[in-house]
């Protein structure tokens, strides 16, 4: 039975959709079977995995108002071992579409029921906001992998998202769980960075990877190439970085 992550910090710019793009695909590349759901309007996950974001058909939107199902969606093998549901803008509307809608909280968890024993792992990439999308991918997922940036304000709306996963928890998902936190853009050069990895550290009662994902051009570049790190730049320190998360995702696991 695979494990389903979703990937959330509704505090933008936090590396939240570069980590879901990268553990995805260096997971696939470990020869583990992933599918990969975007659940954010931008499309930014669809896109870096190599998919024109405008031109692809069904996106999980279609899913989501009823219009077709998760087989008419999945775009197959856009890596080796790696599948997709895109998305795109259309799926800002949902939001609208799903008032009234019964059982909304779970329209994605059940498109996925027949499907998600052909994975071992499913990653979800969720909204910048906690917004019924993201609801749905909690409902969705066994655990909440949060991405927090080295930066100052990095402990900011962390308590407001762990709230909103402990009321996903007793209210419509009780098997969810936080996965762990990771930190991501950090700078060696700088004592800010350090600090917020201590200061999370010793106020932040969660489980903590310990590979940290730094700053790295190569990284930034990537997306604007459609490629995960591992195809882009396999031997960057970002690479190796996602590749040693992977690992110790997996290794969890066994514990």
């Amino acid at each position: 039975m695979g494990r389903t992550i979703a990937v959330a910090n509704q505090k933008g710019g936090v590396g939240k959709t570069t980590t879901a793009i990268n553990l995805s695909a260096c997971l696939a590349d470990k020869g583990q079977k992933v599918l990969a759901i975007d659940m954010d309007p931008q499309g930014n996950m669809t896109s870096g995995l190599g998919l024109d974001k405008d031109s692809v058909e069904k996106t999980v939107y279609d899913i989501i108002i009823g219009e077709c199902g998760t087989d008419e969606v999945i775009q197959k093998e856009v890596l080796e071992n790696l599948d997709i549901l895109p998305s795109n803008i259309d799926l800002s509307a949902a939001e609208i579409e799903l008032i009234g809608i019964e059982d909304k909280e779970y329209i994605i968890r059940n498109a996925i029921e027949g499907i998600k024993d052909q994975y071992d792992y499913i990653i979800i990439d969720c909204p910048p906001s906690l917004s019924m999308l993201t609801i749905n991918a909690m409902t969705t997922a066994d655990s909440v992998l949060v991405p927090i940036q080295c930066e100052y304000y990095a402990l900011e709306g962390l308590s407001q998202l762990i709230h909103t996963v402990e009321l996903v928890k007793d209210r419509l998902n009780d098997r969810l769980e936080i996965e762990g936190v990771v930190f991501t853009m950090y700078d060696a050069r700088t004592n800010l960075s350090l600090q917020v990895v201590e200061n999370v550290k010793d106020n932040l009662h969660q489980n903590i990877y310990k590979t940290i994902i730094p700053r790295n051009i190569r990284l930034a570049e990537a997306p604007s190439y459609g490629m995960p790190i591992n195809k882009y730049d396999p031997k960057s320190s970002g690479c190796d970085s996602y590749m040693r998360l992977a690992e110790e995702v997996m290794n969890r696991d066994e514990v």
